[in-house]
């Protein structure tokens, strides 16, 4: 059995996560900043009122969490705000910025004591992120926030692998979640391609940016 942190998992692929690793009877800590009854429903160990993007919101999850050893910390807390050219929101940017790039790394940052040699680290991020894959513009705050945080988990690699602890950059696919308006494969198949992929990260794979199918993207 293995303790696992997953962020952003009130609804979505999040709580589907929660779901898949609770049955196979891990423990699971789940973190969010509101959560629904699903979620508290689902024998999780729930820790609201946590938003990633604000330093003191991740200081009260490393106070609450002091001594608690981790196994497997998956950042999957995320937002999407659409944008258009000539009409930029650059507050709605710097929210996903804050969010999708810099949550990932306050909350890996906050509970590196937890995490030990065999922990590994997850980000849920997306392959449009991928400058390479970028055939279709738009969504300039989202895809550059991705690309972002892709580099972040590369250095993340460099910085916890002298400690023993791997990790992923994981792309969900196209998920029928509210963020992408029901459009996508079901999150449950998306939820166990993600566990699948951190299943099989380790120090040798480490830094890996993968679709939860199986195969890897280009950066």
């Amino acid at each position: 059995m293995s303790t696992v942190l997953i962020t952003g998992c009130n609804r979505g692929i999040g709580l589907e996560l929660c779901r898949q690793f609770l049955a196979r009877e891990d423990e699971v800590i789940a973190v969010c900043r509101q959560a629904s009854d699903e979620l508290r429903d689902s024998g999780a160990t729930v820790i609201d009122g946590i938003d990633v993007s604000q330093g003191d919101s991740v200081a009260r999850l490393k106070e609450a969490l002091d001594g608690k050893p981790i196994d497997i910390l998956v950042n999957n807390a995320g937002i999407l705000r659409p944008d258009t050219f000539g009409e930029i929101d650059y507050e709605a940017l710097v929210e996903q910025y804050r969010v999708n790039t810099l949550g990932p790394l306050r909350v890996t940052e906050a509970l590196v004591d937890n995490l030990g040699s065999g922990s590994k680290v997850a980000i849920v991020t997306s392959r449009v992120g991928s400058i390479e894959d970028n055939s279709s513009g738009g969504y300039y705050g989202y895809r550059a926030s991705k690309t972002a945080v892709n580099q972040i988990g590369m250095n993340l690699k460099h910085e916890l692998a002298p400690r023993g602890i791997a990790v992923a950059l994981l792309h969900p696919g196209l998920v029928a979640t509210d963020m992408t308006g029901g459009q996508g494969v079901a999150a449950n198949d998306s939820a166990a391609g993600l566990i699948a992929r951190i299943d099989e990260l380790n120090l040798d794979n480490s830094g890996g940016f993968w679709h939860a199918e199986g195969y890897s993207l280009p950066w």
